[in-house]
């Protein structure tokens, strides 16, 4: 038994399953439809494996034709649809309901059009987020956000999500560089938002369903900016007696004015995980480490990193390693990237996100610790620190019974942390249901009716992944969500 509740499943679909599937077998080939027990499982969660939920049927449609045959089905027939890319969220984002289908996006996936000239890219949402600057590196171009899983997560996600990465600090995240989508709306319209320009004339629309978590519509395909690589980077890492250190260094390198192209944040705890795992050469004797990673040409390289280790010196750093070579700039990175896997390694844990002011991190630093260290529960810290971005991941027993709602409430007071200092409940990770019911902590009710109209106003019947975003509960539905969805979700089941 945990704390999230999902709504009892609508016995009439499920009463009604077999038409439904027979209806959805007459709009994609037999490859693209998913419905024995065994081949739906791969599909009953995400990253945030604590949670799981049976599908009534995958489809993963090969053309936005397809997909809007099967959402005006879906429309048609009252079923609720749960859009996915990789399944990489770890705010459970993708997870489906025992009455609804998930429509996936991973048969789209294919790089359409690249204008240089234009520095854009035109893709299948399917596709993944490095094979983008796979497919435009041999000219010397890269898409710039990099989320950790990269590797696996889809363009598709990265816009449901507002995805950032280790370099958002100086390129932004997914909003900053993305120009244009396909959106499938839930009857089955297709629309063309944005375009091939930096700017387009009329509202701002692309800003709206960038963030939007499926709720909204399905994309199909995106034209994304693509970026000439920098003449050369480099990283340098500094070791700190102290995770305070560490973050009064932050606010030293972002108060000088100093924009790297990442800067990235690692607790004792995730240094020793993640160097094991890696082998990156990380210091071992130090509490907190963070990597600084500038680029340019050789001269500009020399300047920065000579005047982030000034700033840096300030702060009795025990360990500072200047990359020397590709090979060690290579290896520094692995281990950062490599973190949440590592981590699963030795333990399980809830990777947490939110964001706050970088003036706070000292404070939010020790109060993560005294919180986690009150619940009986190891934590540990891995973010992006130059735009405040912290990922803490709460460590627990899933095989103990109590501790994964001990981490559960761990989580959600780190996250009433960062309300209470100034900043927000997710960065990059979205709200998915992991963050559903704490957001009252951030919005009041009329924030939160005004957010629900907008999005009634895309899905009237509350049938785009449902139970996710807004709270459940069983007060009177709030202005602006529909009779239906709030009937819908009233009654729940914890998990």
């Amino acid at each position: 038994m945990t704390s999230i509740a999902f709504p009892v499943p609508d016995s009439a679909i499920l009463a009604r399953r077999d038409a439904i599937i027979q209806g959805l077998a007459a709009l994609v080939p037999a490859q693209c439809l998913i419905t024995s027990e065994d081949e739906r499982r791969a599909f009953e969660t995400d990253a945030l494996t604590a949670y799981r939920r049976m599908p009534l049927a995958v489809v993963l449609p090969t053309s936005t034709a397809e997909v809007a045959a099967v959402l005006a089905f879906c429309k048609r027939e009252g079923v609720k649809v749960v859009p996915r890319g990789a399944g990489t969220s770890l705010a459970g984002g993708a997870i489906p309901q025992e009455d609804a289908i998930v429509l996936g996006t991973s048969k789209l996936n294919q790089v359409l059009a690249i204008n240089y000239a234009d520095r854009t890219a035109r893709v299948q949402a399917g596709i993944t987020n490095l094979a983008i600057s796979q497919a435009v590196s041999p000219e010397g171009f890269f898409y710039a956000p990099d989320p950790s899983s990269q590797l696996a997560c889809t363009i598709a996600g990265n816009i449901a999500m507002n995805s950032g990465g280790a370099h958002c600090l100086k390129y932004g995240v997914t909003t900053n560089n993305l120009i244009g989508v396909t959106m499938v709306l839930l009857d089955g319209t297709v629309v063309e938002i944005g375009g091939d320009a930096l700017d387009s004339a009329g509202y701002d629309l692309l800003g709206l369903i960038t963030g939007s978590e499926g709720q909204l519509g399905v994309f199909t395909e995106a034209t994304v900016r693509i970026l000439r690589q920098a003449e050369g980077a480099r990283p340098v890492l500094f070791g700190f007696a102290s995770n305070e250190l560490a973050g009064e260094c932050v606010k030293a390198l972002i108060g000088a004015g100093i924009i790297p192209v990442a800067l990235e944040f690692m607790d004792k705890p995730a240094i020793t995980i993640c160097e094991a795992f890696a082998h990156a050469g990380y210091p071992l004797d130090v509490e907190a480490m963070l990597i600084v990673e500038v680029e340019g040409s050789d001269e500009e390289i020399d300047e920065a990193l000579a005047r982030i280790c000034a700033i840096a010196d300030r702060f009795s750093p025990m360990t500072v390693k200047v990359s020397q070579s590709e090979a060690e700039s290579a290896a520094i990175w692995k281990g950062r990237k490599s973190a949440f896997g590592a981590m699963g390694r030795i333990a399980d844990y809830l990777c947490m996100d939110g964001t706050i002011p970088t003036g706070q991190l000292p404070l939010v630093l020790r109060r993560i610790t005294e919180i986690c260290d009150s619940h009986g529960l190891k934590v540990a810290n891995i973010f992006h620190a130059g735009d405040g971005n912290l990922h803490p991941l709460v460590l627990y027993d899933i095989n103990k019974p109590g501790e994964l709602e001990k981490a559960e409430q761990a989580g959600a007071e780190i996250l009433k942390l960062c309300v209470e200092v100034g900043g927000c409940l997710t960065g990059e990770h979205g709200v998915g249901i992991e963050k559903r019911d704490l957001m009252t902590e951030q919005y009041n009710p009329v924030d939160l009716a005004q957010q629900m109209r907008v999005r009634a106003v895309f899905d009237p019947a509350w049938l785009l992944n449902p139970a996710k975003v807004f709270p459940l509960d069983d007060r009177k539905p709030a202005a602006g969500w529909p009779e239906t969805g709030a009937q819908s979700t009233r009654k729940t089941v914890a998990a």
